[in-house]
């Protein structure tokens, strides 16, 4: 493996040629390392997910932070392994820690899925409980919003060593990219760009108590489902730009958060399902 764990080298045979004039040849290729990782709150397990190791503790925090476990408490500390040695759990339990303010949490034995868990419109009313709308959006730069996946791709070392990881990425209101992270899970990325934003490990202009993601936008890789939804409007990101397709409950979601959203965002050309109408102070360039 490299230094940081994060690819590893094997060898493989490549088969290059037409029908009928296959070769083989043995060559090196890398590997994104998949690892589990237990998340503990405040001393109980609360969820294990699939990643790619790397931003570990971003990753707990925002997950914590995006299903709504912190309470609103702030994160007093992180670290690997609550009852041990970090060696002999070779890395791969973090601990949260808010000091017993956050709410009491729910043992999950059961691993974290990457695709979406949720179970219908039910779930989705109870999340709009939770969560306040966005403010409404005055204006959408049609522009941006077609740059900002070419500029992710860019930014991707790991993908480009690779070819099989995800990545999220806040972007602000130009179209930089202020943060970008990669994992082998799609969830993994935004929460390990949320958990970043909510430690300030990047340089922001938010204030203690203030949501991670205000003035930014987020971008990702895959499809924008219902669980994507939900990590971008609990962070306060204003829009939310998807490579892929929504589903039907990502896009309600949306348009209860007043979440720009837009999907299959390729080469220029790019849907918007929400809001339900492109407002038509939508700018872009003749």
């Amino acid at each position: 493996m490299t230094a940081r764990g994060r690819t590893k080298r094997l060898l493989v045979s490549r088969i290059t040629g037409a029908a009928g004039e296959r070769t083989v040849a043995r060559r090196p290729d890398e590997l994104v390392v998949e690892e589990p990782m237990a998340i503990q709150l405040d001393g109980t397990r609360v969820a294990t997910t699939m990643r790619t190791p790397g931003h570990d503790y971003e990753l707990a925090v925002g997950f914590c932070f995006g299903d709504g476990l912190l309470g609103g408490a702030a994160v007093t500390g992180v670290r690997y392994c609550a009852d041990g040695s970090a060696v002999e759990s070779e890395f791969n339990v973090v601990t949260v820690q808010t000091g017993g303010l956050a709410p009491p949490a729910t043992p999950r034995l059961g691993n974290v899925s990457s695709s979406c868990g949720w179970c219908g419109s039910e779930q989705l009313d109870e999340m709009c409980e939770r969560l306040a709308p966005l403010p409404a959006p005055a204006s959408i730069d049609l522009d941006l919003v077609a740059a900002v996946p070419g500029r992710v791709l860019d930014a991707q070392p790991l993908f480009s060593a690779t070819g099989a990881v995800h990545a999220a990425a806040a972007f602000d209101a130009g179209g930089q990219i202020v943060l970008l992270r990669e994992d082998v899970g799609r969830h993994n990325a935004v929460d390990k760009v949320v958990g970043a934003l909510l430690l300030g490990s990047v340089g922001t202009d938010r204030t203690p108590g203030d949501l991670p993601g205000r003035g930014l936008g987020l971008s990702v890789s895959g499809r924008a489902s219902i669980e994507m939804v939900q990590k971008a409007w609990a962070a306060g990101f204003h829009t939310l730009v998807a490579v892929s397709a929504p589903t039907s409950l990502a896009v309600d979601a949306a348009r209860r958060a007043n979440l720009v959203l837009a999907g299959f965002v390729r080469d220029g050309e790019f849907n918007v399902y929400s809001p339900e109408r492109v407002p038509p102070s939508a700018t872009s360039s003749p």
